[in-house]
């Protein structure tokens, strides 16, 4: 499975609806659940973005399929950020 990081922040409709936000994850969960994607943590976050995500996707497509859903909705902007263990580094690494 490949990891991802998702930074995402509130579009004008998604902070209007922002007392719906942690029903909103379980939702995100669910669909991902279905897409065969493993959500491993959702953080709601002061700064720049408003929520970070780990997730896990067996590959690019299915994790790019689940944000375009996820977008769709427009409650947030999102960049996914392809995310490599220590393990996976070393084994692309010049040798």
């Amino acid at each position: 499975m490949a990891n991802y990081i998702v930074l995402a922040s509130f579009t004008d409709q998604g902070i209007r609806g922002v007392k719906d936000t942690t029903k909103r994850a379980k939702g995100f969960r669910e669909v991902a659940k279905s897409m065969n994607v493993t959500v491993k943590d959702i953080f709601w976050t002061l700064g720049q973005y408003d929520v970070v995500v780990t997730m896990e996707a067996a590959d690019d497509e299915a994790a790019a399929a689940l944000m375009m859903k996820v977008g769709s909705l427009g409650n947030l902007k999102s960049q996914t950020l392809r995310a490599f263990t220590e393990a996976e580094v070393d084994c692309f690494l010049p040798k």
